[in-house]
């Protein structure tokens, strides 16, 4: 058999046509060739067709059954677009330039009216047609680039208002080419021409031009709500760029980034399910596509589509992936609701696609019967049935159906092709391919979400018999275990507790109960030897969980009756007497410890009363000596736990590799089933009883040696208590450890731990110690505290911040999230994140940041804004530490993903504490900024227009320094913005210090006059500040014609060629407006300055003079008619 390309496992998604839509078409008499379809649209409830004859076709979606047929006499219909907050509206575009607005009236059953038709573009091509989101507005773009908005008053309001009331037509704008297309979201208009974009505040008529440089050709634009399901964020959008790129804008109009997807485009397409054709998948490369995007369509969470004369293409645009494309030739025009694209052909043909999972797609195709087509889907998409979660909605059982349905004498290849793929899906068992017949009639499957098979036998077969033995030997085990404690840990825990001392890994346990439901894949055939298998592992679990829980909560009294009971309720448990020989040495070393778990108790209630006094609580180094005498008792007591929990789990790993090998073995030869599981069971018994008795010697060597365990920074942690702990008791005891961590107490009874608790150890000295102290009582930590003191207290430090890291991500080990970050999905990724939510402030989101970071760097810190406060901005600086562009551009998108007026509440929220300002101000004025040199000169004065450079975080900087401050804090944030030439921040920081002198220096060397202004303050305000400014004036023209001989031509004194320069007439004439001419030249004769105004300057003081004449003769004039209308009244 040939082998067939196979689709890889990184496409999940498919487009398939699974109804025809061509005897709807037939119906509608469009498919002739007279009359053809010429446009489309689709909303919740309506196809929209429009045709040739002038007609508009409103087909029902549900069942398409319900039709409204829409004549116009004035042409071809062009353009439609169906109203989606409403769908009793419609309008429409004919050829002839009309725009006509309809009224369904579905609700009241009447008949289709037409409300309202503009002639506003009566003779062009109308181009584009969108509706509001919210109001009954429609806008309208044309082939010129005028684009118009009609607002709608309907027949609902009152036959009143719908006879006397004019339909306003509003004319947005004219842009400089065809519009290309319109959309709308939240208040702003989005219109794409043929050379830019353009964005519109339709409500305060702003007007934007999106990037700077233009293009030439189709090029689409569309709205991105994100914000809708990411909290407060804004909407982004996306417009199309040549070459395959798109422009990332975010709501202000602002380009963030440009994504390219030409390399991208390069992969072979996916085939179309359809039942037109098979579908064929080549495999092999294409060239790069260097493509013009017509329009862009948002679709769906996370999509945009596009389309060119190759086919239809799939994008998604913040992961920078392309989620898809397939080659559909000769389309004219897509309309999207949802996941459903209708496709409109040159030819007038429509065809109906849905962007659906492969599963789903293979599901409803088997739904509705066709069973070649679901098998051949199947297997082109093996690869991604397989290692995705498909087998949810695609079970064996579903497959084994589907294979069945197959015509076996002239479809081997493609039932060859399944029976690979069903072979794929089923456990990795060794004997599972010859077994598949007889599981397929004794037993049946189920799978779990985790993508686990378990094997459920069917009752009658030849296995219940086994399979009730089984059941019976190991119900006592069953009924034995509800006596003990369990500490189980669910996602849900894994969410809410703050404190760590909750939260428990059960990674041991879970191995522990593996063989009772998982058909693993060293189990025996033999049922005899899986109950041999169970036994032995069953009683290794209760051995080891009875002697932690003896530990802390069985008395010396009633240890030995409790024993008793437990073996006369389970004989058939005790392998030999050896095994129980060796439980009862191991009991006796546990007698020991009581008193250790007492004194712990006692010496931490003791410590907690010490701490309530005054003269201990307000003096830290009372504190630390306390805490030391205590953490006397906790290494006593969790030292040797430790110790005796890392042997047993290093005998118990040997144990059971010693014990798969041999039930490996016991395979090998089913014909001497019994007497080879005799002499296995001997052997396993022998290894139990070996390592039974290693375990209690080497117990026992460690109890009497003291051996100390606390190991080295490569050791692992202990992220769960090493034995049951009672809840009281646990609460002092992270009480008291979290604040050992805080007053860097680490070590108890040594010159080294009063060296760390008085500080004066090296930092790098000090950081081992709290990692090794993390690492060893990680489990007793506060880790909401611990996060905020390593924060504050460890910036030296890097290596605890990573220990605390890697304890989370120890902790989150086992959560479906950290098992998705296989996948390169990273959108699949946060949105298992959101699902798990509501975080609030629990720590352990950080280490699916910290991974999420590690995998995809910079672009995954801007989809985590969504969790803002349970990430604050201090977390990312933490993980972007190594590199602080990145955690720069999280803190401005966090910042400008608020509406402009909550964005210092929001910032000043984050401040905490004041002193990262500074830090942030520093990182802000440096990255992205232009060079030094640039901006000051060899003085340390500024360069003149050097305030008008680009500044990558300048608004940031800004929030920054107009947040309210006391008078030192400001006074840094002015050398800081001085010593990187930050000008526009320096002089608001001069006027807020009252440095008005300095603030006024400064602007006369940055040479431009719109900085003497009155709307922030930096107009001189008294004769004496004018008269500084002038001889500044004076000073610097003359300065800048000494260092500038070689200006030639230009106006030395302020002329037409510079108005904006500061010289002494523009000064003088800006004294002039404030103050008025008949002031200002009396100052101007005092400082010396008239012999260098031109006649330029006696003229405006001349227009000056005239209107302020003109001024009183009005105010007077109105104040005359206003007392004689006051008089009157009054007679």
């Amino acid at each position: 058999m040939a082998s067939v390309p196979v689709i890889p496992d990184s496409y999940n998604h498919v487009l398939a046509e699974l109804e025809c839509l061509d005897p709807l078409l037939s119906a509608l008499r469009l498919d002739s060739s007279r009359l053809k379809c010429t446009c489309i649209d689709v909303s919740k409830r309506w196809l929209a067709l429009g045709s040739s004859g002038g007609g508009l076709n409103l087909i029902q979606k549900d069942g398409w059954k319900q039709r409204l047929f829409l004549t116009h006499k004035e042409g071809a219909i062009s353009r439609v677009a169906c109203c989606l907050h409403d769908e009793d509206y419609v309008a429409v575009a004919t050829s002839q330039g009309l725009v006509v607005v309809w009224e369904l009236n579905q609700e009241r059953r009447g008949k289709p009216e037409r409300i309202y038709v503009s002639s506003e573009h009566k003779g062009r091509k109308v181009t584009a047609l969108c509706w509001d989101t919210a109001a009954l507005r429609v806008f309208v773009g044309d082939h010129v680039g005028k684009v118009s908005a009609i607002k709608i008053n309907t027949s609902k309001q009152g036959k009143a208002a719908a006879t006397f009331v004019m339909f306003p037509v509003q004319i947005i704008t004219t842009v400089d080419s065809r519009v290309v297309q319109l959309d709308y979201l939240d208040g702003r208009l989005l219109i794409s021409s043929l050379t830019r974009t353009y964005l519109c505040d339709t409500e305060r008529e702003k007007f934007w031009k999106i990037g700077n440089k233009e293009r030439d050709g189709e090029f689409g634009a569309c709205f991105f709500p994100v914000g809708r399901n990411s909290g407060n964020q804004q909407p982004l959008i996306y417009c199309a760029r040549p070459g395959s790129r798109m422009w990332e804008v975010n709501f202000d109009g602002e380009v963030q980034s440009t994504h390219q997807f030409k390399q991208l485009l390069s992969s072979p397409p996916l085939p179309v399910v359809t039942l037109r054709q098979d579908p064929h998948y080549t495999g092999s490369s294409c060239s790069p596509q260097s493509l013009s995007f017509p329009k862009l369509l948002y679709l769906t969470e996370h999509c945009v589509v596009t389309w060119t004369e190759r086919g239809i293409y799939i994008f998604l645009p913040q992961s920078l992936q392309v989620l898809l494309w397939s080659e559909i030739k000769d389309i004219q025009d897509i309309a999207v609701h949802k996941s459903e694209l209708f496709c409109l052909h040159t030819n007038g043909k429509v065809v109906h696609l849905s962007l659906l999972l492969v599963d789903r797609c293979i599901e409803r195709l088997m739904r509705r019967g066709f069973w070649t087509l679901a098998a051949r889907v199947s297997c082109l998409f093996q690869n991604s049935i397989v290692s995705c979660r498909a087998r949810k909605n695609l079970p064996l059982d579903k497959l084994e159906h589907l294979k069945s349905q197959l015509d076996a004498s002239t479809q081997q290849d493609l039932i060859a092709q399944l029976e690979e793929l069903i072979a794929k899906l089923e456990p990795l068992d060794s004997a599972c391919s010859s077994r598949r017949s007889s599981i397929s009639s004794h037993e049946s499957f189920s799978v779990l979400d985790s993508g686990i098979y378990r094997v459920i036998s069917r009752r009658g077969s030849q296995s219940d018999e086994d399979s009730c033995s089984l059941h019976s030997q190991t119900f006592s085990e069953d009924e034995r275990l509800k006596e003990f404690p369990a500490h189980h840990e669910d996602e849900q825990l894994e969410l809410e507790n703050v404190s760590h001392a909750s939260v428990v890994v059960e990674a041991d346990r879970n191995e522990t109960f593996l063989p009772f439901s998982i058909p693993l894949s060293f189990r025996s055939p033999s049922p005899l030897v899986s109950l041999q298998a169970v036994k032995e592992s069953v009683s290794s679990f209760v051995r080891k969980t009875t002697e932690k829980i003896g530990t802390l909560h069985i008395s010396p009294e009633s240890r030995g009756k409790h024993e008793a009971k437990d073996d006369e309720q389970l004989p058939e448990l005790t392998l030999n007497p050896v095994a129980s020989t060796q439980e009862e040495k191991e009991s006796e070393p546990q007698n020991c410890q009581l008193p250790e778990e007492d004194r712990l108790k006692a010496a931490t209630a003791e410590t907690i009363a010490k701490l309530q006094d005054p003269l201990i609580l307000l003096e830290p180094q009372c504190m630390r000596k306390v805490l030391q005498e205590w953490l006397v008792f906790l290494e006593e007591k969790f030292r040797q736990e430790h110790s005796a929990l890392s042997l047993k789990k290093n005998k118990t790993v040997c144990a059971e590799n010693q014990r798969a090998v041999l039930e490996e073995n016991l395979q090998l030869a089913p014909a001497d089933r019994d007497p080879v599981d005799k002499e296995q069971s001997g052997i396993l018994e022998d290894c139990i009883e070996k390592e039974n008795t290693d375990e209690t010697c080497v117990s026992k060597t460690t109890c009497e040696n003291g051996t100390d365990v606390t190991g080295p920074l490569g050791c692992g942690f202990q992220v769960s208590p090493p034995c049951p702990i009672e809840p009281d008791v646990l609460k002092d005891l992270v009480e008291l450890t979290t604040l050992c961590f805080e007053l860097r107490v680490f070590s108890a009874g040594s010159a080294e731990a009063e060296e760390s608790s008085e500080g004066s150890l090296p930092p790098a000295a000090a950081g081992t110690l709290a990692c090794r102290f993390m690492q060893s009582y990680f489990f007793l930590l506060d880790l909401k505290r611990v996060k905020q003191c390593i924060i504050t207290t460890c910036a030296t430090s890097p290596n605890v911040w990573e220990t605390y890291i890697a304890g989370l991500k120890e902790i989150t080990y086992h959560s479906p999230v950290a098992l998705a970050m296989e996948s390169e999905d990273m959108l699949k990724i946060l949105k298992l994140l959101h699902d798990l939510g509501p975080w609030g402030d629990s720590p352990l989101l950080l280490a699916h940041a910290q991974r999420l970071y590690e995998k995809f760097g910079e672009t995954a810190l801007r989809p985590l804004i969504k969790f803002h406060p349970s990430i604050l901005p201090s977390d990312i600086k933490q993980l972007c530490r190594n590199d602080p562009a990145h955690f720069l551009a999280y803190l401005d998108s966090l910042v400008k993903s608020k509406p402009e007026d909550k964005r210092p509440f929001l910032l000043r929220s984050l401040l905490q504490p004041e002193s990262v300002r500074l830090d942030w101000l520093r990182l802000a004025v440096s990255h992205d900024a232009p060079q030094r040199a640039n901006t000051v000169d060899e003085e340390g004065n500024p360069r003149p227009r050097s305030h008008l450079f680009t500044w990558g975080y300048s608004q940031l900087i800004l929030l920054l320094i107009k947040l309210p401050a006391d008078f030192v804090m400001k006074e840094k944030m002015a050398d800081i913005c001085k010593s990187h030439g930050f000008w526009p921040g320096y002089l608001f920081l001069c006027l807020e210090l009252d440095r008005r002198i300095e603030a006024f220096t400064n602007i006369v060397h940055l040479d431009d006059l719109s900085l003497l202004n009155g709307e922030d303050g930096s107009i001189p305000e008294t004769i004496e500040e004018w008269k500084f400014v002038l001889h500044l004036a004076q000073n610097h023209s003359t300065a800048s014609h000494q260092h500038s001989p070689q200006n030639g031509n230009a106006v030395s004194n302020g002329g037409p060629s510079c108005p904006d320069c500061i010289t002494v007439e523009n000064v003088a004439l800006l004294l002039a407006k404030a103050i008025g001419p008949n002031r200002a030249l009396p100052l101007l004769q005092e400082c010396g300055l008239t012999l260098e105004l031109s006649e330029r300057f006696t003229g405006v003081c001349e227009i000056l003079r005239i209107a302020e004449k003109r001024q009183r003769a009005l105010i007077q004039s109105m104040l005359e008619k206003c007392d004689r209308f006051l008089w009157s009244q009054q007679a």
